[in-house]
């Protein structure tokens, strides 16, 4: 891409994100929020979700 274009987009991109109504930028912002996993398991990967999966039930069993 070259320079002219880069700057163009960037443009366009800003004009349609200040056009939209704010309800709509609410929105997206919260789908973009919800549709994020969580940090343990982005950064550990599953088993710390299996673990404290296992716990809970082992909890859940004794109560």
């Amino acid at each position: 891409m070259k320079t002219n274009d880069y700057i163009k987009y960037v443009t366009q991109q800003f004009v349609s994100y200040v056009d939209q109504p704010r309800d709509e930028k609410i929105a997206k912002r919260k789908e973009r929020k919800n549709s994020k996993i969580p940090k343990s398991q982005s950064m550990f990967g599953l088993i710390p979700f299996a673990i404290s999966q296992s716990v809970s039930k082992w909890k859940k069993s004794y109560k």
